[in-house]
Parts: structure tokens; C-alpha cells; sequence
């Protein structure tokens, strides 16, 4: 099994799986492929990746979109959810 999951633990996909952890390219290539690829396959599927990553990608540096930027500073936080943060980060003090 290949897994984009952050956790992996002894039985969590199914009794006896054996499970892969794989970044979320890595699963794309091995669903195509129905296995996991070589380092050779991977590398050429990802030269088309390559090819368009600065779009495929931009949306994870969402704090440099400006559309986010914009609507994060009029976000307004009520003082419950300020207290639970910080309790929060104080280990729940």
C-alpha cells in the first residue's frame, strides 16, 4: 500500500499491509504505474512535473498569494480562540 498519510503504524491499512509512505508524487506515479517506480521511472515522470512547478506548487506558498494575504490581515479572531491558542502553546496551562 502507498500511503500519503503522515502516520503509519502496524496494521493501520489493513491486517498484514505493508505500507509505503510516499510524498504525494510519488503515490501519482505508483498509481499510474500500479507499483512503485524505479529512481529512473520516477525521474521521468517528474520531468514533466518540473516542467510546470512553479504553477502546480504556488498554492502551498499561499502566504505570498496576494488574494490570501489580503484576506488574512482583515481575519478577525474572537478572544476565546486567542485564549485556547495560547493555552495551546503553553502545554494547556
Amino acid at each position: 500500500v502507498v500511503s500519503t498519510s503522515t502516520r503509519n503504524f502496524p496494521n493501520r491499512l489493513g491486517q498484514g499491509a505493508n505500507v509505503y509512505l510516499a510524498s504525494a508524487e510519488l503515490a501519482a506515479v505508483a498509481s499510474i504505474l500500479g507499483r512503485l517506480p524505479t529512481a529512473d521511472e520516477y525521474r521521468d515522470y517528474m520531468k514533466d512535473v518540473d516542467s510546470t512547478a512553479a504553477d502546480t506548487y504556488r498554492y502551498l506558498n499561499f502566504d505570498e498569494l496576494p488574494e490570501f494575504v489580503e484576506r488574512a490581515d482583515s481575519v478577525e479572531i474572537s478572544s476565546e480562540m486567542k485564549e485556547a491558542a495560547h493555552r495551546l502553546q503553553c502545554g494547556g496551562n
